[in-house]
């Protein structure tokens, strides 16, 4: 059956990992510290949600370590907000990501985004990309307040906010997990390889093409 809607992973498939590791991660980490001090009435309902006797170098532990703590995930997305606002960063996307989102959507699908990012960073990479601003081709937004993504519940909550049966809507991500969960959900799911390992595509020109 063909889906009615698209919802797509970010890192690995729409975008390059490294971007987030090598350049998103490093930038937040760099300007944490004086992001919180230069701001601290948006820091402060954030900040109480950290444990620890500093919040920032528990934030910074969080960044090494790769955690998906919806407070740092708030925080990096504020600050990076910043930074593409400032021109300093500017959001990497595959060649072929602009095209099948302008593909899908002339043909009629919407195209949604579900990644471990929080919602406003997920815009802002799409909205600063190197291919220009693809916002105006997406439709809704999903993070991890929605619920993890390696859990099947949380696509079916997708499902239900977006008003389709499961069935009709396909998820592509790089990452086994998380397709597995998708299936589970009863959502159609393809697992993404852009080094050309075993999956079910590699590009995302190779999806409902």
């Amino acid at each position: 059956m063909k889906p009615k809607s698209i919802l797509l992973d970010i890192e690995g498939t729409t975008s390059s990992i490294s971007f987030v590791a090598d350049e998103l991660f490093p930038y937040a980490r760099k300007h944490l510290a004086a992001f919180v001090e230069a701001n601290p009435e948006v820091a402060a309902p954030i900040l109480v949600e950290v444990p620890g006797d500093d919040p920032v170098v528990t934030l910074i532990q969080w960044i090494d370590e790769d955690r998906k703590a919806t407070p740092l995930k708030t925080l990096q997305g504020l600050i990076w907000a910043q930074g593409y606002a400032d021109g300093e960063l500017k959001g990497h996307v595959y060649p072929d990501t602009p095209e099948a989102v302008r593909r899908w959507t002339e043909a009629g699908l919407q195209v949604n985004i579900y990644s471990s990012g929080s919602i406003a960073a997920q815009k802002l990479i799409f909205g600063h990309s190197i291919a220009g601003d693809l916002t105006p081709l997406l439709g809704n937004y999903f993070d991890t307040t929605t619920g993890p993504k390696r859990e099947a519940d949380s696509y079916t909550k997708i499902a239900d906010a977006l008003g389709l049966a499961p069935s009709e809507l396909l998820f592509v991500s790089d990452m086994p997990a998380e397709v597995d969960a998708a299936r589970e959900a009863g959502l159609q799911a393809l697992l993404i390889d852009r080094a050309g390992g075993p999956a079910d595509v590699h590009t995302l020109a190779e999806v409902l093409p």
